[in-house]
């Protein structure tokens, strides 16, 4: 039975007002600070514990990822030849970035017919290759730096890290949100993407020097070490699906980046070597 409040009884006492807008508005604050502090402790963790993780975790990982990505892609000559250019700077993978147990590891292309421009190293030794990204290269070299490039991610542990603090962000946000059902999914899932691109910044430019190591290890210089992302930043505006630019840094900033390696280092700038046949004509291809 309800409580009637006898007549002109304040639903308040004075000892109990109610909460003023500048109150509601601290605790929101507060809370947000809270949830700040969630990420912030989430992403360190990631990058804390990736390097406590044995190999069977990340096995395991990739026996979950790994076909996802197969059952969308196209095995074909494009793949075999792909398959074919990463052996080769897999023989010369650094020891001082790669130790014994991943000098040992097979790495393997997965070619994606797909006109998304950009390529991802994943769990279980797989480099992800898009048609689109082919789709822009013009030399042999500058393929073989961004084959490089995703090797250097493996070295660094970045295909683990990024998962990794996805996980502990959306914990993270569970705990002070709750479960909202798909809201809160949806939430969840754009503070990992917004959180993994602002992380990814300093692991791309660590990739980005791996890959011009094993660039000029195979051909004996480093021509093509740019080449790719000079033509990013200048046709950004016209490629719907840049995707690569999401989660790495300005083309303008690597380029900067890897022109004084080059120059520090005392690396020679050759002619470039042909695109293989096979993969001019995957440049074609619908």
């Amino acid at each position: 039975m309800p409580i009637e409040l006898p007549p002109g009884t304040a639903a308040y006492s004075e000892n109990t007002p109610p909460a003023s807008n500048r109150q509601l508005l601290t605790l929101l604050l507060l809370f947000l600070l809270g949830l700040g502090i969630a990420i912030g402790i989430a992403a360190w963790l990631a990058s804390a514990i990736v390097w406590l993780l044995p190999p069977e975790v990340e096995r395991q990982l990739g026996q979950a990822i790994v076909p996802v990505y197969e059952a969308q892609a196209q095995p074909s000559a494009t793949q075999n030849t792909l398959n074919l250019l990463l052996d080769r700077l897999e023989a010369h993978l650094p020891e001082e970035n790669f130790p014994e147990e991943q000098q040992n590891r097979d790495y393997q292309v997965i070619y994606m017919p797909d006109e998304t421009v950009n390529a991802l190293a994943i769990p279980g030794d797989r480099i992800v290759i898009y048609q689109g990204l082919l789709t822009e290269a013009e030399s042999e070299n500058e393929l073989m730096m961004v084959l490089g490039h995703e090797l250097g991610h493996f070295a660094n542990r970045d295909h683990l890290r990024g998962l990794s603090r996805s996980l502990l962000v959306r914990l993270s946000v569970g705990a002070f949100l709750g479960d909202l059902g798909s809201l809160g999914a949806i939430a969840s899932n754009s503070i990992s993407s917004i959180s993994n691109a602002q992380f990814s910044q300093q692991q791309e430019k660590q990739a980005d020097e791996v890959g011009l190591i094993l660039l000029n290890k195979e051909y004996g210089h480093a021509a093509g070490a740019t080449d790719f992302f000079a033509r990013l930043k200048t046709r950004a505006s016209q490629l719907p699906t840049l995707d690569i630019l999401a989660s790495h840094p300005p083309s303008e900033a690597r380029i900067r980046q890897l022109e004084t390696l080059i120059k520090d280092r005392g690396y020679a700038v050759k002619e470039k070597t042909p695109l293989p046949q096979v993969i001019e004509q995957a440049k074609t291809e619908s």
